[in-house]
């Protein structure tokens, strides 16, 4: 069965169907079944406040409407994944007749024909931007790598949408839930902001053409059966701070990135890209190590002669840094890691600096290489940093006044009676990494 294109707009998508004249209408089977949609066509995004919480360090989610549009992102090759997606997004188009379900091109051509409900795309290098303007909530379907591939979507994005994870992939050490409690989790997020006996109907939208706009009974927090959770009970909310990196020229003039480079959406030019996890320079096929100069708040550090550098927000220290000798630090900690990779000297020591302490490298004229690779989240920019060029890392700004929190990735966490922010954190310790293991004692 050919795929059926539903235009609300007169816009032409780009991923794999069969191009058709205007004039012919598209073939289907039912009103709503084995649909691909216009992300364009959905209604603008509605951005939650995080307010302080009074059980701990973490935030308290909270919408002012109820959320709509839901990008889902799952791990590739898996089928038990994609199984796993099917489901849930079942679940959650019939329990909340109001929500809308965007998904990655490849994605939808996978599993549209297997779920009873339209679902919204764009073509691979139009997503991200519409990303920004549509998406409520990010749901991700995998391990960490799932994740740091959903934050890349938004790496020019200052308001991130809530990312609601589940761990089914090899570590998921950033995964909070499992995805037994998917019913549970994606309630506790979509509640939060209603109010004890709150029956408010969403707003309506006449551009909105997702099931709730069609008249199909209540929608919004009404569509809800039993109790709400209370304005007190939002889900909690950990802001993981990212940092922002730009490369440039001697003169200071940004650098382009190159046509045919692996695109992290936007450029690394003078306003830079968002990092979740680690901006990495390496010396890569080259044979020599690498010579970079290294300035720190704008004073020279080091020549340092390494392998190459990491430098890690808090989140990603657990991943190439730690790998890398580098210091396990709480995501809660405002702080900058910087981390050589195998250097030649041994007094130069992995550095833990405070957030708002800029960073700035400078390839060495004494380097033997053509230049270094740079990988932004594992992503490889394909646009190096050459001779005469300086990256620039910087921290995010991320709290601007009281309970009016902006910037980060947040991270929708397990309520738990009794935890505290770290519960997770420390639990990951013990359970992945096997945090101090008695010697000699079995896994």
């Amino acid at each position: 069965m050919r795929s059926a294109l539903v235009r609300a707009h007169p816009v032409r998508l780009g991923w794999p169907f069969p191009r058709r004249s205007p004039q012919l209408r598209p073939f289907m089977t039912s009103s709503h079944r084995y649909e691909i949609r216009d992300v364009e066509s959905l209604s603008q995004r509605v951005i939650p406040k995080y307010q302080e919480s009074q059980e701990g360090d973490l935030l308290s989610l909270h919408w002012s409407t109820p959320l709509r549009n839901i990008f889902v992102v799952k791990k590739d090759r898996a089928p038990a994944v994609t199984e796993s997606l099917i489901e849930f997004v079942s679940h959650v188009t019939s329990s909340y007749p109001s929500t809308a379900v965007i998904l990655e091109p490849k994605t939808a051509e996978e599993v549209h024909t297997s779920l009873p409900c339209p679902v919204y795309t764009a073509q691979s290098d139009k997503l991200p931007h519409s990303l920004h303007k549509k998406v409520d909530l990010t749901v991700t379907l995998g391990g960490d790598g799932t994740i740091l591939h959903a934050s890349s979507l938004f790496a020019t994005c200052h308001n991130v949408p809530p990312v609601l994870s589940f761990s089914m992939g090899t570590l998921g050490f950033l995964s909070e839930w499992k995805f037994v409690e998917y019913k549970r989790a994606f309630r506790e997020v979509y509640m939060s902001g209603a109010g004890v006996g709150d029956r408010a109907p969403i707003l309506e939208d006449q551009n909105m053409t997702s099931p709730a706009a069609s008249g199909q009974g209540p929608t919004g927090w009404s569509s809800v059966r039993g109790k709400s959770m209370g304005a007190s009970r939002g889900a909690r909310i950990l802001m993981r701070n990212r940092l922002k990196v730009g490369l440039f020229t001697a003169d200071g003039a940004p650098v382009q990135r190159d046509d045919d480079s692996v695109p992290m959406q936007g450029t690394l030019g003078r306003d830079g890209v968002y990092v979740m996890n680690e901006v990495l320079f390496h010396r890569g096929k080259e044979p020599h190590l690498a010579v970079v100069d290294v300035y720190v708040g704008g004073r020279f550090l080091t020549e340092a002669v390494a392998d190459g550098i990491i430098i890690s927000t808090p989140t990603g220290s657990t991943a190439y840094s730690l790998s890398s000798g580098g210091s396990i630090v709480h995501p809660l900690v405002p702080s900058i890691l910087l981390t050589p990779i195998c250097a030649r000297s041994l007094s130069f020591r992995p550095l833990v600096l405070p957030s708002s302490t800029p960073i700035t490298l400078r390839l060495s004229e004494k380097n033997r290489g053509r230049e270094l690779e740079v990988s932004i989240d594992g992503v490889n920019m394909g646009q190096g940093m050459a001779f005469g060029m300086e990256a620039r890392v910087w921290n995010e700004e991320m709290r601007h006044g009281k309970n009016e929190w902006q910037g980060g990735v947040p991270c929708v966490m397990r309520r738990i009676v009794g935890s505290e922010a770290h519960d997770g954190w420390v639990g990951g310790l013990n359970g992945l990494l096997k945090f101090n293991h008695p010697f000699g004692e079995e896994t």
